[in-house]
């Protein structure tokens, strides 16, 4: 067995270092807000709504925090991902290759479904696939009041357990006064979001109407990538003396055209846009590709928030909500068996036809509902919370054949295959920090949670019925210590236990495993003036845990399969420097190592012990910086430079599954216009991408021993006016 799974590989190899110290050069400028950020009493009072969910600095959890003003730079029409994109740990990706549609995102090597994603509180992560899909929800930065991520276990939430990150997002505060914004971009790509925004004020010095509508399109860099997103933001604020009670509703429609098959190295060298979705070839032998290879999502969210002061102590909150979700992706099939989408053969002249061209649609049509509540005491010493939550999720997915090349093979309304799934999750926590004398603080948290989930076939046919009927009882408990040095050193040390579930897709492949890990952080934490500096360390060790084998199903999703035991460890360290009155830099860099222990693999040859393997999607140098320049008031620039390292797409650690390596560069602009009249401020930004024009990869798979790959964009701009009034 190989045991070099404790060296941190690749920290002082010379491309890697010096990629970075071309990070931290003061070259140009930037990207986004001045350091400090002041709290608005708004924002403190609606952050009672997410509480139970996010920490401070007194809690031993590695986590950063992103503001409304941090985002509104480069908020442009690309999606939460990607505006994410330079925060420690992340590697982010988009199907259509500019940001705009399907986007992913990883931390510490682990993907969106093994992020803990909520909204509110709420939980958002799909029941079964785990997954988080923003594309269902464009442009929801632009309703984004603030947003943590926790790397690591981090603390108890709702929903899905968090295995390499947690994602939680408040949603706008309510605003005092009457207000409005329509907001207008354009850019690469036939690229452009239209915004308008408003909010009543609080009238009468209580209530408050606020709202958002967006429309999102893009062409998108892939060849027919494109995307259509509508969506809306609405939500009503009641302020009392002790209370505050909001309510929400908000979703959109999506419209995607598919690009999740990507392209083998042959035809990138060719044409890195060329996309494979629609193709098929006309009866004399043209090749064409089927307009409509699209995926069409409406998903709507309604939530109603309730929180409660009972004294100078006790303070309590209650939410209910209820999320609807229905859609498909449609498919043309050439050349298709007809008995695997429930057609019988034809007899047509004395010939009987087995195979035809088909079209398909795939759908889902899904309810979501549930409660989570939550009780804080806080005094000088103690803050306590106990919480939890109770939600449902009930599914139906079906496929029909709605079309075939000889007519008679289908009839309307026919569904080759129709089975239903349900999953119910209750969970309940009590976490609390003591200060134990003025330097130390103590943290415990300890979470059961109860999983049952049942489905009739986890297949998408009714040849080969798999039914999944499994409950899961987890206990999480975590525990650790704040040190406090001084004015400005701080030292945190925690352990953390995640369980998780198997995904719906896991049934089908035979891993239906719960997975467990043991999260160890050590962390310092250093603030002076207008430095701070971050520095952790963090150990994970899994047992059973679904890593990605680099294969995706017909569908585009990943495929993953037990490791057995592995680890991902790791060092992490960022800061936030006020170089001089008119420069701030903000560098990251994440240093791991991430290895399957004793990896066995199931080929030709039969099962094999490849012993100490890297895990898929993980690279081991993740790098970044932000140099923003304010030369003058109401203007800044910023350049952003982000750095991923070499990685694998399979656990088996073949030349032909490495991704390289790559160094991108973007440039945003902001400048805010005085005004003294109509408007309160017109804000002008710009965004020009991969400013160097590098063509790289920023994800791929493996189809058997062939690797395929998603390019990204070029050199691609977007620019846009923001009026506000």
């Amino acid at each position: 067995m190989k045991n070099d799974y404790f060296k941190a590989p690749g920290l002082f190899s010379s491309l890697a270092s010096k990629r970075f110290i071309l990070l931290l050069l003061p070259a140009a400028a930037f990207a986004q807000q001045p350091v400090n950020q002041k709290d608005t009493t708004a924002t403190k009072l609606d952050e009672v709504l997410v509480q139970a969910v996010r920490v401070n600095s007194t809690a031993p959890v590695t986590f950063t925090n992103v503001t409304k003003a941090e985002l509104a730079p480069r908020n442009l029409g690309q999606d939460i991902p990607v505006l994410l994109n330079y925060l420690p740990s992340v590697v982010t990706t988009t199907d259509a290759g500019n940001g705009i549609g399907y986007t992913g995102i990883r931390i510490r090597g682990a993907d969106a479904s093994r992020i803990n994603v909520t909204l509110n509180g709420i939980p958002y992560n799909d029941a079964e696939s785990h997954g988080t899909f923003w594309v269902n929800m464009g442009d929801f930065a632009s309703s984004a009041e603030s947003i943590q991520v926790q790397r690591g276990v981090g603390t108890s939430t709702n929903g899905a357990g968090a295995f390499g990150a947690s994602l939680n997002v408040l949603t706008d505060a309510y605003k005092k006064n009457a207000e409005g914004e329509i907001s207008n971009s354009y850019g690469s790509f036939n690229s452009r979001k239209h915004t308008v925004k408003f909010s009543t004020g609080l009238i009468n010095n209580h209530v408050e109407i606020a709202g958002r509508l967006s429309n999102i399109q893009s062409d998108g860099y892939i060849d027919r990538a494109a995307s259509n997103l509508k969506s809306y933001f609405l939500q009503g604020t009641y302020v009392g003396a002790t209370t505050l009670i909001k309510a929400l509703a908000f979703g959109g429609s999506e419209k995607t055209y598919q690009a999740w098959n990507g392209i083998d190295a042959a035809t990138m060298a060719a044409n890195r846009r060329y996309n494979y979705s629609g193709y098929y070839t006309d009866d004399t032998g043209n090749v064409k590709f089927y307009n409509n290879e699209t995926d069409n999502y409406w998903q709507d969210q309604y939530q109603l928030h309730w929180n409660e002061k009972l004294d100078s102590n006790w303070n309590s909150n209650i939410a209910v909500f209820y999320t609807k979700g229905r859609g498909y992706y449609e498919n043309y099939r050439d050349d298709a068996e007809l008995p695997a989408y429930g057609i019988l053969p034809l007899t047509i002249g004395g010939n009987t036809i087995s195979t035809s061209d088909v079209i398909t649609q795939k759908w889902l049509d899904n309810n979501f509902y549930g409660t989570t509540f939550s009780l804080n005491y806080k005094d000088e010493k103690l803050n306590a919370i106990f919480g939890g939550g109770l939600n449902k999720y009930e599914g139906v997915h079906y496929g029909e054949a709605i079309w075939a090349q000889y007519s008679g093979a289908v009839r309307p309304g026919d569904r080759y295959y129709d089975n239903s799934a349900s999953k119910t999750d209750f969970n309940v926590f009590a976490k609390a920090t003591y200060a134990l004398g003025d330097n130390l603080s103590l943290f415990a948290d300890l979470q059961y949670r109860r999983v049952h989930y049942k489905a009739d076939n986890v297949t998408e046919n009714n040849l080969d019925a798999i039914p999944a009927d499994d409950t899961f009882n987890f206990v999480n408990p975590k525990a650790g210590f704040t040190y406090t040095a001084d004015n400005n050193n701080s030292l945190y040390f925690s352990y953390g236990r995640g369980n998780k579930e198997p995904r719906r897709s896991d049934y089908e492949s035979g891993s239906v495993k719960p997975e467990s890990l043991n999260d160890f952080e050590l962390g310092w934490r250093f603030k002076e003036n207008k430095t701070a500096v971050n520095v952790n360390g963090y150990y994970m060790y899994y047992k059973n845990q679904l890593v990605l084998t680099g294969a995706i199903n017909d569908v585009g999703s990943p495929i993953y399969a037990n490791s057995g035991k592995s680890l991902r460890m790791g060092i992490e360290a960022d800061a936030t420097i006020q170089a001089t009155s008119f420069l701030v830099i903000r560098p990251n860099i994440a240093v791991s190592a991430n290895r399957n222990i004793d990896f066995y693999n199931e080929g030709d040859a039969g099962v094999q012990n490849l012993g100490n393997t890297q895990i898929a999607f993980s690279p081991s140098v993740i790098a970044a910086n932000q140099l923003i320049f304010i030369p003058f008031k109401n203007f800044q620039a910023a350049l952003l430079s982000k750095y991923v390292g070499e990685q694998y797409m399979d656990n088996l650690e073949t030349a032909s599954s490495k991704l390289p390596d790559y160094f991108i560069n973007d440039v945003n602009l902001s400048y805010d216009i005085p005004v003294k009249s109509v408007f309160r401020s017109i804000t002008i930004s710009a965004l020009c991408n991969n400013v160097f024009d590098k063509k790289y990869v920023s994800n791929g798979y493996m189809y058997g021993a062939d690797p395929y790959y998603y390019p990204q964009a070029g050199i691609n701009f977007l620019a846009g006016v923001s009026l506000k009034f």
